[in-house]
């Protein structure tokens, strides 16, 4: 596995590659600066490096210039820390190209690295089936404490850094068309939020995210078939809610379906149902509904000959009580959704009944992931 963590100034890049080595074994590999300033520095130090001598100073404005030195000045403590650690270390690398070359060789192990310099770096890193990609990033304000927490053990140099200064240093790191990381942030499959000021808690928070689950590489059997019972949904043609359905036997598709009017109907998004349209509550007007529900359409294409013993039905949404009974009477032997639905309780009680089994699919947190928000990972 090859994790590639990339991020804003001081939102923790470095801190979660540490607990990825010291808890799961990972290695850290860097890529090798050729700069005397920089080398060995941290990502945002290798691009203040190229861009940051400004056109504020060039048009007689100091500030930038002076943050530009500051910067440099901060930065070549830290660059002289990181570069006798990187020293230390085998895994330094001159050239993304040769830094993937060793991984691929080795790809069964585990490997990090926080340099990430740009979308170009990042392509050739994803094209590998191995490699997941992660942000960090934290609010301006708990990134500049950070920043001069880092930059200096004085008082009086820690408040030396005005915000309108980080402000344009973190900005150039975000958004300069060259090197900028918000491109290579947007492309995280998993994107942390860090305002945590706790180093205990934060291991613990990352401990709970099984970041490490295959998964996020490769896909099981179950997370497959849902992704196709969600990609069956955006075919919906109701203007109420999406919902898809696979039906599953052997690990083969036997049928798929989604919900709305039947074949040769106006589609309910375009007015054919006057129940949905009509945006009735919950529950209310069944009866007169005219769309198919995903499961229905589903089964209708499997047939009973089709679905045989072993058949599992993959549904985005918890099935309703009505496509319960239809579930049970085609034979389906295992039901597994995604989303909970206000029937799950009357849905359940059937399939008990039947010896239908029901499960919920919960697959590992992905998206954005407010790293303080702990109880929501157990």
């Amino acid at each position: 596995m090859f994790i590639g963590i990339c991020g804003s100034i001081c939102a923790g890049k470095s801190t979660i590659a540490q607990y990825l080595v010291s808890h799961h074994g990972f290695a850290h590999l860097y890529i090798k600066d050729d700069s005397s300033l920089t080398q060995g520095g941290s990502s945002e130090e290798k691009s203040l490096a190229v861009n940051g001598k400004s056109d504020g100073a060039a048009n007689g404005g100091d500030p930038l210039e002076g943050l530009h030195r500051l910067r440099l000045t901060m930065g070549s403590r830290l660059s002289r820390q990181q570069q006798q650690q990187r020293q230390r270390q085998e895994h330094v690398f001159s050239m993304a190209d040769d830094l993937l070359d060793f991984v691929t060789k080795r790809w069964r192990e585990r490997w990090v690295t926080t340099d990430i310099p740009n979308e170009a770096v990042l392509d050739m890193y994803t094209r590998r089936p191995f490699f997941l990609l992660v942000s960090v990033d934290a609010p301006l304000t708990v990134r500049l404490q950070r920043f001069r927490d880092r930059g200096s053990g004085s008082e009086q140099q820690q408040q030396s850094v005005g915000i309108e200064q980080f402000v344009e240093l973190s900005d150039t790191h975000l958004y300069d068309p060259v090197s900028g990381q918000l491109p290579l942030m947007s492309r995280a499959t998993v994107r942390f939020l860090n305002t945590s000021s706790d180093l205990a808690h934060l291991y613990a928070t990352l401990g709970k995210l099984d970041l490490l689950n295959p998964d996020r590489l490769r896909p099981s059997w179950d997370s497959y078939f849902m992704a196709l019972a969600s990609l069956a949904a955006q075919r919906s043609n109701c203007m109420k809610r999406r919902v898809g359905c696979v039906v599953v036997r052997d690990k083969r598709v036997i049928s798929t379906g989604y919900n709305g009017t039947p074949r040769g109907l106006q589609n309910c998004g375009e007015g054919g149902c006057g129940r949905c349209n009509d945006a009735q509550g919950s529950g209310q007007g069944l009866a007169t509904c005219l769309c198919l529900h995903a499961e229905e359409n589903a089964l209708l294409e499997a047939g009973r000959d089709r679905v045989r013993d072993g058949a599992v039905l993959y549904c985005d949404t918890c099935p309703c009580l009505t496509c319960s009974i239809k579930i049970v009477q085609v034979g389906i032997n295992e039901v597994v959704y995604s989303h909970s639905y206000s029937m799950d309780g009357q849905t359940a009680a059937v399939f008990r009944e039947a010896g239908v089994r029901l499960r919920q699919l919960v697959p590992p947190a992905h998206g954005l992931i407010h790293l303080e928000k702990s109880e929501m990972y157990k």
